[in-house]
């Protein structure tokens, strides 16, 4: 029994060393499968993308074969998560949470609101495809709530910019100063809160996904100054 417990200290050892040494051992080149997505439960699936965080806020990410991985995925795709980000370049949500090809669903839209394109798109991510998480993903610093706030107006922007006003209008109701530097960030707290509902409220697949525990659907936001998401 000694033995093979100095064995198993040896081997996580090696392991930790090398995942933290930057050396090949540490390079992912497989993608997930079917049968590994649905052995996963909605909370083993966040569990991954906080550990994949970390890693990425302590600047410790593993390295990815993407062309191994590209070459896999040939087979099937079957991501564990579907994240909705905001299109902000500072927020890459695979490197954020130190994922690779065949990993997430990313759907991308200014100010990360819903609407029926991004519904159909997580429904098929989990019916269809097996995904455990639906993860809405705001940030900082997000220049669509910002122009939501300043009340901007221009082409198609205006319907878009529309879907954020319900946070706004919460967070004034809750006696938060529209000129205080933080009122932004209760906003785009709010309207990460709102979007997570509004999936809720207009998708009946997935709400029924949800309370047969088969997935979850959360919020998120994205610090830029430490690369932390904080899941609501």
């Amino acid at each position: 029994m000694r033995k093979q417990l100095l064995t198993l200290a040896f081997s996580t050892l090696v392991l930790f060393t090398a995942c933290n040494s930057g050396s090949k051992e540490s390079v992912q080149s497989h993608v997930l499968t079917a049968e590994h997505v649905a052995s996963m439960t909605p909370d083993q699936v966040i569990d991954s993308l906080k550990i994949g965080n970390q890693a990425f806020a302590e600047r410790h990410l593993h390295g990815h074969d993407y062309n191994a991985q590209l070459e896999e995925s040939l087979q099937g795709q079957h991501p564990m998560a579907i994240v909705l980000s905001c299109i902000d370049s500072r927020v890459p949500v695979e490197t954020v949470f130190d994922m690779g090809l065949g990993d997430l669903f990313v759907a991308r839209v200014a100010g990360n609101v819903i609407n029926e394109d991004m519904l159909g798109s997580m429904e098929y991510a989990c019916e269809h495809t097996g995904s455990k998480v639906v993860v809405v993903l705001g940030h900082e610093s997000c220049g669509a709530v910002h122009a939501a706030c300043e009340g901007v107006e221009a082409g198609n922007m205006t319907k878009m910019l529309d879907k954020i006003k319900p946070a706004i209008d919460s967070c004034l109701s809750k006696g938060c100063h529209h000129s205080s530097p933080e009122f932004e960030e209760e906003v785009v707290k709010a309207n990460v809160l709102n979007m997570v509902e509004r999936v809720r409220s207009e998708s009946t697949i997935l709400s029924h996904m949800e309370e047969k525990g088969e997935i979850k659907i959360v919020g998120a936001i994205f610090n830029l100054h430490t690369g932390i998401v904080s899941f609501l």
